[in-house]
């Protein structure tokens, strides 16, 4: 997809393999820099949460006795289409998030890597032994999948936060169900299709979009083992509360407050290009960043001179186009 294409795409789950409209309501995806809308994507309901889980459960009875070694070769497909697809991802994901091109491919590329490090799940997944650990007494320590994991993700890292998650889930033999931000699902959504293009079996991942209704449904399922979280600090509240509830291991990763202290032998240039960096990329809408500066002695003034002439010459608009500096929040 470009830029430049306004057909509106209608989007769907990914259950068990098949690609399904659902049954709710269509939602309206934009662009932030323009506000046009470029996609349309359906909420899930509890029944059908329960339906793709299930799914995902049956599919995971299979996957854990494949061994790991042949569990993997799916990730190295899988990185291979990833990397033939990288500039086309960047463009989804500026077009639907708003950050720049360039911040989007390094975006792409990190997730790439995420997919590279999973492939190391033969060594990864080593356990340990110590004969004799007492009298009469070894210690032997294996690691074995949970079962169905679930992802829930943020809009501002659509393709990097997922493969945190997910190519990890799945090499340790888990099957796993990705509910991402509704805001930004395309993302998702063409990387959910590369995976499958890489031969990974129905069933062990699944995608499905929706807000809290799904999520919810996902947090109480019985058949969800565990729940992996990236968002706002009152959401991971939640969701750590709620599924910690019911029984599920859970990782819930909340927002941050950055203080970036300036310390008097701090080099100028370099200390402002790396304010302005973790300031403004991705719009500011990310985890490192810097929200309050902290200038020790007397660097403050000629620093604060320097950052606000540099940001001042900053260019803002449209992420996809060069010589952006910023795109649009959002949300």
């Amino acid at each position: 997809m470009t830029a430049t294409e306004t057909t509106v795409r209608k989007l769907t789950f990914l259950s068990n393999g098949q690609w399904e409209k659902g049954s709710g309501v269509l939602h309206p995806v934009t662009n932030p820099a323009n506000g046009e809308v470029i996609a349309e994507v359906p909420y899930a309901t509890a029944p059908e949460i329960d339906r793709v889980v299930r799914a995902a459960h049956e599919a995971f009875l299979k996957w854990r006795a494949v061994p790991v070694v042949d569990r993997v070769q799916v990730l190295y497909r899988y990185k291979t289409l990833l990397d033939k697809h990288h500039e086309e991802l960047a463009r989804i994901l500026t077009t639907e998030n708003g950050k720049t091109f360039e911040d989007s491919k390094l975006e792409v590329r990190r997730a790439i890597q995420m997919v590279e490090v999973a492939c190391g799940m033969p060594s990864l997944m080593m356990g340990d032994s110590l004969p004799d650990v007492s009298s009469g007494i070894d210690s032997i320590s294996i690691r074995q999948p949970l079962g169905v994991v679930a992802g829930i993700t943020p809009f501002n890292f659509p393709c990097m936060v997922p493969m945190w998650m997910f190519p990890f889930a799945i090499a340790c033999g888990n099957s796993f169900v990705l509910k991402p931000s509704e805001k930004v699902p395309m993302s998702p959504t063409r990387t959910a299709e590369l995976l499958q293009e890489a031969g990974l079996p129905p069933g062990v991942y699944n995608l499905v979009h929706g807000d809290k209704v799904a999520v919810d449904a996902l947090l109480k399922h019985p058949l969800v083992r565990a729940v992996s979280f990236v968002g706002s600090t009152p959401v991971a509240k939640y969701i750590y509360s709620t599924a910690a509830a019911e029984g599920k291991r859970v990782q819930a990763l909340g927002g941050a407050k950055n203080y970036l202290v300036v310390m008097p032998d701090a080099q100028p240039e370099k200390t402002v290009e790396a304010i302005m960096s973790s300031a403004f990329g991705a719009a500011g809408e990310r985890c490192l960043a810097g929200s309050v500066l902290v200038p020790v002695g007397d660097v403050a003034e000629p620093l604060l001179d320097l950052l606000v002439r540099k940001t001042k010459a900053m260019k803002i608009g449209d992420g996809i186009q060069p010589g952006t500096d910023m795109g649009p929040v959002v949300t």
